[in-house]
């Protein structure tokens, strides 16, 4: 906010106290009319209520819009291409080079547009492990970004632990700041642009808040794995009964990560982002960052019900400026709607944000084709090879310009744009874990049966919750497999609380030949996807692909 007037705001009185003395001079920022440092959930509501930044809903959540920008911008993030990293970054789609002298001057102006404005900082850890938690300091244009970090990442507990904080990375966003691409290189005047020489990231023209969260899981996913860690994008919960029973949930976004781990029978440790160390599995965030588009109550009770809390940052959904009331079933703004809450607001949340090590992966995919299996078991190396493909329908909203029906993908790891290393560096860390720890694996699809996209129908989340509840319970090893002729994976023949039917997508589909056509297709689809990771994956893995 460019506060030209000077007028006090509520929490102004207030601003300096949580300062750290390791400061934004330190980073080169100042000539600030004021930074607002480490405010409370409550003092940055009052803070965006008094700046129009959104407004309050029916039971306190904050409502915003994003404007422009309703998903990530994945076009416009790159990597600056600096000596002591260059060697070890997957360059190409997802990490685009950005040049140091560009990234400099497009940093100067920046600090130049911060002059005599306000800004909220918010000092923060990544990582509920201690051994690992990154220290990363969020330097935000609007007050309802800086509660989102509040939401989002773990935060110091007391007033010491803030003065001494200092931070081993800094992210700086500006949504009124435009880059331009004729003289900064950049590919619109939206930019998210990381320096790992510098430990600086700045975000400049959008307002979405996902771009926040995901340029502090792309810095980790570079750093961690060099430690012997394993990044993921993964949700993850726990037996209540057995903290060495964990259940890792791979997915992209839209395939069902944060509605199948808020499973009420176990207890949920994250919903998006999580580590894997020799001490087991542990949280990136202290939130949750739900899709919420048509958000059932009966459903996903947990989640719909944080969307009535106080806290709860709702993005981009419309609601009834007299009554206030939000209607999740209006996608007029996005289908990428989205809820911000704490973990604390899941009844069932581990409050430590870690466990033990997992006896269950399961791999969700979305498939838009509609011939994939509910549920599949696969081997290390077939769990290894869908891994690193990374298969699924990417759904409308979730990122810029995607078509209003599902596009299907292959995103390496099931996080693609976010992974700095190549996807087999990522892959033999799992191989590692998978081995040493003895880990069931598991294919899922929470897409369509009896046909594909606009013919067929999507699964229905009761089977699937069914099939998931047999696999972790044990339920499924007692059962008879059939062997998958094209992929080789193994599919049950039957499930407790499931139709023989719905386990056999073939039998839905009106079309047997129609059926064996397009699942060809598909698995044709997998091998030419897989051509460009052969050089880096031993042969084991290659073999282990689908047989068309």
């Amino acid at each position: 906010m460019n506060n030209l007037l000077n007028i006090k705001t509520p929490a102004e009185s207030v601003a300096q106290t949580r300062k750290a003395d390791y400061n934004l001079s330190n980073q080169g920022v100042g000539n600030l009319r004021l930074a607002y440092w480490n405010l409370t959930t409550e003092a940055l509501y009052e803070e965006a209520v008094f700046r129009g930044e959104g407004v309050t809903s029916i039971g306190g959540p904050f409502v915003v819009n994003t404007g422009k920008h309703t998903a990530r911008a994945a076009t416009d993030k790159f990597v600056v291409r600096e000596a002591d990293s260059e060697g070890r970054v997957w360059w190409g789609v997802y990490n685009r080079p950005f040049a140091p002298e560009k990234f400099e001057v497009l940093y100067d102006r920046m600090l130049g547009f911060l002059q005599g404005r306000d800004v909220f900082v918010q000092d923060a850890y990544a990582g509920a492990d201690a051994n690992y938690r990154l220290p990363v300091r969020i330097v935000t244009e609007l007050a309802w970004h800086s509660m989102f970090v509040r939401n989002m990442f773990l935060v110091p507990r007391s007033l010491e632990e803030y003065k001494r904080f200092v931070p081993d990375f800094t992210i700086i966003v500006l949504p009124s700041f435009k880059s331009a691409p004729a003289v900064d290189n950049t590919a619109s005047e939206t930019f998210i642009c990381l320096s790992f020489e510098k430990k600086l990231a700045i975000i400049g023209n959008t307002a979405y808040a996902g771009e926040i969260k995901k340029s502090v899981f792309t810095i980790l996913n570079y750093l961690l794995p060099l430690e012997g860690v394993l990044s993921m994008h993964c949700s993850a919960n726990v037996n209540p009964a057995d903290t060495n029973d964990v259940a890792l949930f791979f997915g992209l976004s839209g395939t069902g990560k944060t509605t199948l781990s808020a499973d009420p029978t176990r207890r949920l440790i994250g919903d998006d982002e999580h580590g894997w160390s020799d001490d087991g599995v542990f949280n990136f965030e202290g939130g949750c960052y739900a899709k919420v588009i048509g958000l059932s109550p009966t459903a996903e009770p947990e989640i719909y019900a944080t969307t009535k809390r106080f806290g709860t940052i709702l993005e981009n959904i419309p609601f009834d400026p007299v009554t206030r009331y939000i209607d999740l079933d209006d996608d007029s703004l996005t289908e990428n709607t989205r809820a911000s809450y704490p973990l604390e607001f899941i009844d069932n949340a581990v409050l430590e944000k870690k466990a033990g090590h997992p006896k269950n992966i399961i791999f969700l995919t979305c498939d838009a084709s509609g011939v994939m299996p509910p549920i599949a078991r696969l081997t290390p190396n077939q769990a290894l090879y869908q891994f690193i493909s990374g298969y699924t329908s990417k759904i409308a909203g979730t990122e810029v310009g995607l078509r209003d029906e599902p596009e299907i993908t292959f995103s390496a790891c099931f996080g693609g744009p976010f992974m700095v290393h190549h996807p087999y560096y990522y892959a033999d860390l799992l191989r590692r874990k998978i081995e040493r720890y003895k880990v069931k694996c598991w294919l899922v699809n929470t897409g369509w049966v009896g046909g594909a996209y606009g013919i067929g129908k999507r699964i229905s989340i009761k089977y699937t919750r069914a099939l998931l509840s047999a696999a972790l319970t044990g339920k499924l090893d007692k059962v008879k497999f059939a062997k998958d002729p094209v992929f080789g994976f193994e599919v049950p023949t039957k499930c407790p609380d499931v139709p023989d039917e719905v386990l056999d997508p073939s039998g839905s589909w009106p079309d047997k030949k129609e059926y064996d056509k397009k699942y060809r297709q598909l698995a044709a689809r997998f091998v030419e996807n897989f051509k460009k990771f052969e050089d880096g994956c031993p042969p084991e893995v290659l073999a282990a692909g689908p047989k068309v």
